[in-house]
């Protein structure tokens, strides 16, 4: 029997072969076979969510979306097939679903500008980092509010998004919200609008904290004499596989790490190491810090 070697994956480590999530199966929820959508503001975060939705088998009929550039507008039609606006007022008229995806500081003149063409109980859903639920409202008037949380990743539909509803928000908007930010990843609920600061500080500012790793272990593995291309993809790759091995696991990552960490191994030395330059309390401090500067922009943005 092959013995493993110090650092090696170890034995304990049983797990089938592991496949990228995919989220762009064809729907087959009567919400949104039957849900008007339309998107205010044309660019990237609103291209991949209009993806996700006709690759889950949306109906581009369903569909629509208002930008003030031609460009934006043709590329967004010839792309997904959708019917597209100049004048955002015309293309929310009998929409179900209002998506807000312009740019934080744009969205107090957009939002004002709309208020007399908001039709009742249209669900709002706001997709700018850092405009409240409470700014929304004060702009919009009392309309059905969900604010979401995107990431980078969304573009490519691995995403993760946070979400949180005001109490107008019926039982199928809510439904009707998840299954939109579901079209390009994983979308969750949060009970409390403070945490989507959290969020914020996880998710949404999370692919920084590792392409930061991933910067870090490539300059290292170059200091060890590897060349430059191949620390990258030696890093990249490690990085990919980690995450699809923890994202189809049954146990959380520290069990894994445990599991891969063999007494005395390399792994060890070097997760050690990372121990003892205080890792764990950095990695609490980053993310408090992003916290709470996401809470002054809320601040700033809502004036």
């Amino acid at each position: 029997m092959h013995k493993a070697q110090p650092g090696c994956v170890s034995a304990q480590l049983s797990l089938a072969p592991a496949t990228m999530v995919s989220h762009n199966l064809p729907h087959k929820d009567p919400f949104m076979s039957k849900t008007r959508i339309a998107f205010v503001g044309a660019g990237n975060m609103a291209a991949s969510l209009i993806g996700g939705l006709r690759a889950q088998g949306v109906d581009a009929a369903l569909i629509c979306a208002s930008a003030p550039g031609a460009e934006t507008r043709e590329r967004i039609a010839n792309d997904h097939g959708i019917q597209v606006f100049a004048d955002n007022a015309e293309a929310i008229k009998g929409a179900d679903v209002v998506v807000l995806a312009v740019k934080p500081q744009m969205m107090k003149n957009v939002c004002q500008a709309l208020k007399s063409s908001l039709e009742a109980n249209q669900l709002i859903v706001s997709v700018a980092a850092g405009i409240t639920c409470a700014s929304l409202t004060q702009w919009l008037g009392d309309q059905p509010v969900v604010r979401c949380m995107p990431n980078t990743p969304s573009l490519l539909r691995q995403g993760a998004s946070g979400l949180y509803a005001t109490d107008k928000v019926t039982a199928e908007q809510r439904e009707q919200a998840e299954q939109l930010l579901s079209a390009v990843g994983v979308a969750v609920w949060v009970e409390q609008e403070k945490h989507m600061d959290a969020v914020t500080a996880v998710s949404g500012s999370g692919p920084a904290y590792f392409f930061l790793m991933m910067e870090a272990m490539t300059a290292a593995g170059v200091k060890l004499g590897l060349p430059e291309d191949i620390a990258k993809k030696l890093t990249l790759q490690t990085a990919l596989g980690s995450a699809l091995i923890a994202t189809g696991s049954d146990v959380g990552a520290g069990e894994l790490r445990r599991r891969v960490t063999s007494p005395g191994g390399t792994t060890e030395a070097a997760i050690k190491a990372f121990q003892a330059g205080g890792f764990e309390a950095l990695v609490e401090t980053a993310l408090t810090a992003a916290d709470h500067r996401a809470a002054e922009l809320a601040e700033q943005l809502g004036k």
